[in-house]
This record gives structure tokens, sequence and C-alpha cells, in this order.
């Protein structure tokens, strides 16, 4: 027998069971697409760790799959047959409403842990499957009093896993954020002579890398016996889906690419978020975030949730022509200048409020002192 494992790396997110492509005593290769996760960043496909014949699924539809959990396994020709269910005794079978015989292992826990009747809920899933996520819209709205005319809209897998992400978020990390102005002049002179088509989100990314030398703590983590800090800069990029929710891909190794590699790179990235080709690899191991949350219409949010465990979140507000006052010649003049509002979030366990503020100086010193193209 061979073990189909859940891959380990999930990068802190938990996986569920989405669909089986494979049914048992079905023949396959080695590294076949057996079965889909799903977390609350991308599905993932996993494979067959060998050819042979699936005889056992054990995580089936809506099931959590923890790292390294079995989710079934292969057997070789001669175990082609496959597993029989234990049969079900007549007594047994007249006490079980059919509807229960067709819940994953997930959602009978779920409906035994809070006393959900599956019968009355409207499934979401394949062929009106009652699923893990109606269970827990059912169980988040229990006791509310509905709305006169509101409609219902179910939770899916995505906005229950950014729920959770979220409230963990908050209640383990304390929340403080810093805030500056920036005027972007000089990089909209750069993007104009740039024979490139450089996204204003590509200087956010360089200009952040180049941030973290004053104060490198902004790229650590916290741990209960230290404090760890990355030596790769790796920047996720929050990228909203609309109604499905968001993704955060990740540039990695941002210090050593130049500007243009950057670009490219964000590009491609952002490009299969909203295809929904985005990888396990495209997601992980992100050091840092930057919500560019301007593009529709915010001047300024706070607090900006930090994805755990990174240590901080850069916010851009909305880029908007605003009159200031600049030093001229050694008097004082009125300008119109093109500003926005960038915000620092940090982890206030592991960063001190002077070195958010130093890191966002040095942020806005590297923007506004761009050089000409």
């Amino acid at each position: 027998m061979t073990d189909i494992l859940v891959p380990h790396e999930q990068e802190g997110t938990k996986a569920i069971v989405r669909t089986w492509l494979k049914r048992v005593g079905d023949t396959v290769a080695e590294n076949d697409p057996l079965v889909e996760l799903e977390t609350d960043k991308v599905t993932q496909e996993v494979s067959a760790p060998a050819s042979g014949v699936l005889t056992e699924i054990l995580l089936d539809t809506d099931a959590e799959a923890l790292p390294g959990a079995v989710l079934g396994r292969l057997g070789g020709s001669a175990e082609a047959r496959p597993a029989v269910a234990a049969p079900v005794t007549p007594a047994k079978a007249a006490t079980v409403p059919s509807a229960e015989l067709r819940l994953s292992p997930s959602v009978r826990r779920a409906v035994a842990q809070h006393g959900v009747d599956p019968g009355a809920i409207a499934g979401s899933g394949r062929g009106g499957r009652v699923t893990r996520a109606d269970i827990d819209a059912a169980v988040a709205t229990r006791g509310s009093v509905p709305l006169a005319g509101a409609r219902t809209i179910p939770h899916d897998r995505m906005r229950i896993a950014i729920a959770r992400n979220m409230l963990e978020s908050v209640n383990a990390a304390p929340h403080v954020t810093a805030v500056f102005e920036c005027d972007f002049s000089a990089i909209i002179a750069h993007r104009r002579a740039s024979a490139s088509k450089l996204s204003f989100t590509a200087y956010f990314v360089a200009a952040s890398a180049a941030a973290m030398a004053a104060a490198p703590s902004i790229n650590g983590r916290w741990y209960d016996d230290r404090i760890e800090i990355a030596e790769d800069v790796n920047i996720g990029v929050g990228t909203a889906l609309g109604d499905k929710g968001l993704v955060v891909p990740v540039v990695r190794a941002v210090q050593t690419l130049s500007l243009e590699e950057i670009a490219t790179r964000l590009e491609d990235l952002i490009a299969h978020a909203r295809d929904g080709a985005l990888t396990p690899a495209d997601v992980r191991g992100g050091t840092f975030t930057i919500s560019n949350h301007g593009v529709s219409g915010s001047l300024f949010a706070s607090p900006i949730i930090i994805p755990q465990p990174q240590s901080a979140i850069l916010g851009v507000g909305k880029l908007e022509k605003r009159v200031v006052v600049r030093e001229i010649d050694g008097a004082d003049a009125i300008q119109v200048r093109p500003m926005a509002y960038v915000s620092l979030t940090i982890d206030h366990r592991v960063v001190d409020g002077h070195q958010a503020n130093a890191w966002l100086t040095k942020f806005v010193e590297v923007i506004e002192g761009w050089p000409a193209a």
C-alpha cells in the first residue's frame, strides 16, 4: 500500500478536500492528478505518488486536510479490489436519515458538535450535498432574527478562511498604525520617461525592500522565545478577486531584483491570481505585505490586518492632487502635487513606534527621491 499524503507546505493555511478526481477502484499512473485541496489562497492538486489502484479514500469532500495527513491509499494490481464499507444493520439504517448518509466526515463532526439538522439546510455542494461551509454558515446565523426582505448569501470556503485568519491575527498581535504623506511626483515622471510599462505597485515593492535597511525588524516575526528576522525580503501584494475575496501572491527575494524584474513578476503573479492559476509556491513564504487599497478610492485605512506570522503591512491610499507648501530658494511656496497617504501597521510585540517611523521615513525618501529615467 502507498499512502497519499497532504503536502506539508501549507504556509499556515487550513486545507479542505475539494474534489476527488478519481474513484475507488480506478487505475492511476504515477503523477496523475488524484484530488484537489482548497485553502483560503489557492486550489492545489495532489498527484499520485506511484502507479496503482485507488483502494481507499480516507478524507472525502469537505474534510479538513492537515499537513501530512493520509488522504487515501494506492494498492498494486493484486490489491485492485475497492475497499468495501461494512454493511449497515437494518436497525441502524432505519434510524439514520438518508441525507445524513451523504455527509462527509468533516460535516458529520460539525453536525454533532453544533447540533445542526442537516436536513434543514440547502446544500451548496455538487448534487445538493451539504458542505462544511453550509454548516458553518448555519451556525453563524443561528439565533439571529432574519431581516425582512433580505437575501442570504452562504459563505464559501475562501470567505470563511479569510474571516478566521483576520480574527486570529487581531487576537494574536497588538496592531498599531503610523501614517505618513508621500509625494509621487518623482515616480510619475520616471514612469512617463520609462520605455517599460511599470505599475505603481512595482515602485512600492522596490521601495519597501530598500526601507528594510532602516528597520530590519519589519521583516521579522514573533516567537515566544525570540524574534526571527528573514534575510530575504519576500513581499506579498494583496490582489482583490471581486466578490471571491482576496489572495496575496508573493514576489520573492525582492532585494535582488531590478525594478523591471519586479514589474514583470508582479504582472505574471497578478494575472495568475485573477485566472485562478496560482500555485502554493506563488503564495508561500511572504515576510511583508502591501495593500494598495487606494486603487478602489480609499484615502486611508486603519488598521490593515497583518497576515500572520508577519510583523507589518504597508497600506497605500488613493493618489490625488493636493495643495502643499514647499520651500523654494528659502521661501515658502504653495504648489499642487500628486500625494497619497502611506501607512504602516505593525505587530507591536516585534516592532516599536520609532522603528515604524524610521521605516516609513526611508520608504518616503526612496519614492520622493526616485532618480529620473
